[in-house]
Formats: C-alpha cells, structure tokens, sequence
C-alpha cells in the first residue's frame, strides 16, 4: 500500500498534451488535393481569418507551436519562449466560471492561475502578438478515466474548531478493486497534504478524518483520485471556504439570572477556527416550560450576536421551571450547530439584579439559584 501511495503522490494527475488541431495529410486523389488547395487559398483571405478569429476555441483549427504545458496541481501554464514574441493573455475558459483571464508579466512565459475544480476539464489559451495579430495557442485539459469513476458526493465540514471530516462515496462505475486518495493544499500553494487517517468501507476509502488543521487558509483544495488495475479512474476536485464547512459549536458559559418580572441569560461567542466578530454570528434560544404534569411548552428564538450577547426573557414570578439550551450558526450563512446542554432556572431565593440590556450591559455579581451550578453573568 506504500509503495502504491507513492505512486500516487507522484503522478496525482493523468498526463495532459496539447489536443493538435490541423488538416489531414492529402492523398493522392485529385479530387481531394484540389479541395485543399481551394481551403488553403481562402485562408489567406483577410475576411475569413478575421471569421475564424471570433469562432470559438473548440473549432478553431490551429496547430500548437509553444509546447504548452499545465501544471493541474499548481494551476500553472507554461510554454515554449519564443525571441521577438510579445505574449499578450493567458485564459481559462471553466464550465462553471466561464473563460479567466490573466496578463503574463513582460518576457515570462508562464501564467499561475488561482485554484478552480477541474475535474469538468478546462480549456487554457495563450493569446500571442505575431504579425501585428493576436494568434491563439490552446489545450485542452481532460479528466481522462472511466465515465462515473471519480468519487461522488464528496463533503467535508470542520467541527470544535480544531477537527475537519471529509466523506465521499464510490463512483457508480467504478471496479471493485478501486483505490481513493485525498489530498489537501492551502489556497497559497505553499503547503500540501495526504490524509492521515483514511476511513474505510470494505477496504475502499470513502473518507478522512484530520486532527491537525494548521496551515489551512481561507479557501482550500480538495483532490480525490484513485487507482485500479482494471481500468482508468477518474478524479474529483473541489475548493472549498472554511466559513462555509465549519459547523459551530456552541456557546460558552451560559449562564441565567432572574427578578421578579425578567431572566437575563447571557452567553459568550463559541471558539471558532479563526477569529470571528460577535457581529457574525446568529443564535437560537430553545427556551421550555416545565409543567406539572411532566410536559413541556417551548419558545425557539432567534438572537442576533451583538457585544451584549443577552437575551431579557419576559418571566414573571411566581415562575414555573425553566430550561433553555442555545446553538450558534453564522449570521450570513445558516448552518447550526449542535445544542448545548440545558440549563435550569426558576424563582430565585435572592433578587439583587436589575436587568439592563437595552444599555448594552450583563454585569453583577455572582449570585445564588436553586441549582447551584448556575453562575451570573459577567461583562
């Protein structure tokens, strides 16, 4: 299995070529070699190069010269060098994003573009300046493999702040024997990975699981390839935005205190994976009512985060147990996470508290409930 992983980390993507486009070699039927000399006159005429200019890059027929090459892991095109030539665009024409367009720096044949999934394929140009006229160059970038191999369903959600889980499953058509490979590198191209611990599915890994997330940066990309000795399989691909994976925990040191008419229950911003302002986050109260008769009647509300990251619960005395437990999601993004433990409260024994949320303010001292593992709340 090293040995195969070895394999793998060195050649993570099938090799590409340039797609050459030309006309056929003429034979020696007449008839033939006058219909290719008509073609050759015609594409000397000005009207018709402009005509094929503007038709799109699958159609034009052009043959390569640069020796186009990419580098699908790091999202680099070179080429050849050529004296006396001016390189004037590269592009990258992405099913999902449409054709993306990059300026090479003067006398660099090369162009690095930011990281894209391309397991649709993708289609690259360089755009040269030769005889006062920009001339195309492309290759065309495959997913080569079996149809339906690639894994599918590929997900993968950051959790507690300092732990990331990453599933897929098996492609439809894919052979028994099918081997699946996850990679990771940072948006930067600075630090890559192999996952290091597989989770596996009668031998067939279909997921991973990370402990140690440094070196991840805002956007990341994701690869999934495999092996088989019985046929070609194809990869999947995907970039990815920690805020939009991580699943929040929730709040920290919630606590209530309560008077004769109100409960103030204040809470603290859950740990996050990067530092977040209490402005992004959103909040749900499940705040119940215990009856006698051992049911319950509950109220879900949902509380902006803001620097006071209260809530005045209208709960006048004499007053019925209470629980209330809170989960967290962002505020742009809703996505919750899990609830956290329920906390009791009822009338207390004291009142020394006077709530004050609309000043922005949760501060008074440490006091006393029936349950004595409640705490106050602290600014």
């Amino acid at each position: 299995m090293s040995e195969r992983r070895e394999t793998e980390k060195e050649n993570r993507w099938p090799e590409q070529s340039p797609v050459r486009w030309g006309f056929p070699h003429p034979s020696g039927n007449p008839m033939r070699v006058l219909a290719i000399t008509i073609l050759f006159f015609m594409l000397l005429d000005p009207v018709f190069l402009q005509t094929l200019e503007q038709q799109d890059i699958s159609t034009a027929e052009r043959v390569p010269r640069l020796n186009m090459k990419f580098d699908s892991w790091r999202m680099k095109l070179s080429w050849d060098c050529e004296e006396n030539t001016t390189y004037l665009e590269c592009v990258m024409f992405h099913k999902e994003n449409g054709p993306i367009n990059i300026i090479p720096q003067e006398k660099e044949c090369h162009c690095e573009f930011s990281d894209y999934s391309l397991h649709d394929g993708v289609t690259l140009m360089v755009k040269v300046n030769s005889t006062q006229r920009p001339i195309p160059e492309t290759l065309v970038y495959a997913n080569s493999g079996g149809n339906d191999t690639a894994a599918q369903n590929f997900s993968c959600f950051i959790y507690n702040a300092n732990f990331m889980n990453c599933s897929w499953a098996k492609g439809q058509a894919a052979p028994d024997d099918v081997q699946y490979f996850l990679y990771i590198r940072d948006s930067r191209k600075r630090r890559e990975r192999e996952c290091p611990h597989y989770i596996e599915d009668s031998g067939t890994h279909v997921g991973c699981h990370l402990e140690d997330l440094s070196g991840l940066t805002s956007y990341n990309y994701f690869l999934v390839n495999g092996t088989s000795q019985r046929t070609g399989i194809q990869f999947f691909d995907s970039v990815l935005s920690w805020k939009k994976i991580e699943i929040y925990s929730p709040p920290n040191n919630i606590s209530v205190l309560c008077n004769k008419s109100h409960c103030l229950i204040c809470w603290e911003k859950p740990k996050t994976r990067y530092r977040l302002s209490n402005m992004e986050f959103k909040y749900q109260l499940d705040i119940q009512r215990k009856s006698n008769k051992e049911n319950s009647e509950n109220q879900l509300i949902e509380v902006p985060g803001n620097l006071e990251n209260s809530y005045n619960f209208p709960s006048p005395e004499p007053r019925p147990k209470h629980t209330v437990k809170i989960r967290t999601s962002d505020a742009r993004i809703q996505k919750w996470g899990a609830w956290s433990q329920p906390i009791e409260f009822e009338t207390p024994r004291r009142r020394n508290f006077h709530p004050r949320v609309s000043t922005g303010l949760c501060s008074f001292k440490e006091w006393t409930t029936h349950s004595a593992s409640q705490r106050g709340c602290f600014s």
